[in-house]
């Protein structure tokens, strides 16, 4: 049953107690099934929550989050996935996944490396197949409306019984405005209530116009992702999933390096020679996930290096840059939404060396003509939403 206060273990920092979570008017909106959320596990909680309630209703959808330090690491929708991409998520092919465990597989498996102890967001109710992925991962925790009672049997499992497992009322709206203290002084402002949706992306003011229907969910799950990003952010994504967040840099360009790099890591995890990494049987799953991204580099230090060898039976031969370059060029179709205008051409120029073809950003900037005509040079659809997302 809600209460109308919940204690938590701590605050941001452990140091920073006593802490809590209350309802300034009535109960929460929310009940802890299983174990003791803190603070930051709150914070991830409700935050995911409004990202995967929003995917859901633009999308029709079963939708799922993993957040990390009150941004997403991931998001997805419930898109069929392929037995190459299944095999980079160490997803075994006999395992038969529900749509919710679709989405929940594609949301951890876009940079498994963040996702590391992530807090789990589903839009629906929990079932099996969901809850047996989630006993497999390092996580915090979770939090849905609603948990089947062999699926919520499971949770309670995880973590020698004390694995975090919240119920949200699905249908509660929290009020209008919003307030915050900071140093002592309360904010307040108009809550965040736009969903964005298909309507926001009408404005395409490029020389291509063809913007086909998968681009568009594309679009929606990267701008609903931003809206929950801590900013400033660009976000990449293909097949109804992230594979690239650019979270809470202070340059542009950082936003998209960032959220390209992840991008091309999340591709080349495909490649077969990354997929067919012959480790050790004792190897843990999370030591796993390390080798793959670390095959992948080329920076490793020596101590680094000598652990990762110890992690296989054989140790296998790095990619050459050649080999890399020439994967990527299978990167095709991609979508990028950005949470602000773009103040150069730079971003556009990166996000075409990972197969950007769709970008859906606010405009407004002095710049707008520029970028533009960047897009026009590669070929690609801009829509402008007109709406910026920044998240704090």
């Amino acid at each position: 049953m809600c209460a109308k206060e919940l204690q938590l273990k701590y605050g941001c920092n452990p140091h920073q107690t006593p802490a809590r979570i209350y309802a300034r008017e009535g109960t929460l909106p929310l009940e802890v099934l299983n174990g003791a959320p803190g603070y930051i596990n709150m914070l991830d909680a409700l935050n995911a929550w409004q990202l995967v309630r929003e995917l859901r209703a633009s999308l029709d959808l079963p939708a799922a989050t993993s957040f990390k330090h009150v941004s997403p690491a991931g998001a997805a929708v419930a898109i069929e996935m392929s037995d190459v991409l299944k095999k980079a998520y160490f997803i075994s092919l006999k395992t038969e996944l529900s749509p919710l465990a679709t989405a929940y597989a594609r949301a951890r498996g876009a940079d498994r490396m963040s996702s590391f102890g992530d807090w789990v967001a589903l839009s629906d109710t929990v079932d099996f197949s969901t809850a047996e992925l989630l006993r497999r991962e390092v996580s915090d925790g979770v939090i849905a409306p609603a948990y089947e009672p062999e699926a919520l049997k499971i949770l309670k499992k995880k973590k020698g019984g004390k694995y975090p497992v919240l119920q949200i009322e699905p249908d509660y709206e929290p009020p209008y405005h919003e307030t915050r203290d900071v140093f002592g002084i309360s904010f307040e402002q108009r809550r965040n209530s736009l969903v964005m949706g298909g309507e926001h992306l009408k404005k395409i003011v490029t020389e291509n116009r063809n913007l086909p229907t998968s681009a568009r969910r594309d679009l929606i799950v990267a701008l609903t992702t931003l809206k929950y990003t801590q900013s400033n952010s660009v976000c990449l994504a293909l097949d109804g999933q992230i594979i690239g967040n650019g979270a809470g840099q202070q340059s542009r360009i950082h936003c998209t390096r960032l959220a390209a790099s992840k991008a091309e890591t999340w591709f080349l995890r495909q490649y077969p020679a990354a997929v067919g990494l012959r480790f050790k049987k004792e190897t843990k799953r999370p030591d796993r996930n390390n080798g793959v991204d670390q095959f992948l580099r080329d920076d490793l230090t020596p101590a680094e290096e000598k652990v990762w060898c110890e992690l296989f039976e054989e140790v296998p031969r790095r990619l050459s840059e050649k080999a890399k370059y020439e994967w990527l060029r299978g990167l095709r179709g991609v979508s990028l939404a950005s949470d602000g205008f773009f103040p150069f051409r730079d971003n556009i120029d990166r996000a075409s060396q990972c197969g950007v073809k769709y970008i859906a950003q606010p405009g407004g900037s002095i710049a707008d003509e520029g970028i533009i005509s960047a897009c026009n040079d590669y070929g690609m659809v801009m829509a402008l939403t007109e709406v910026r997302l920044f998240h704090h």
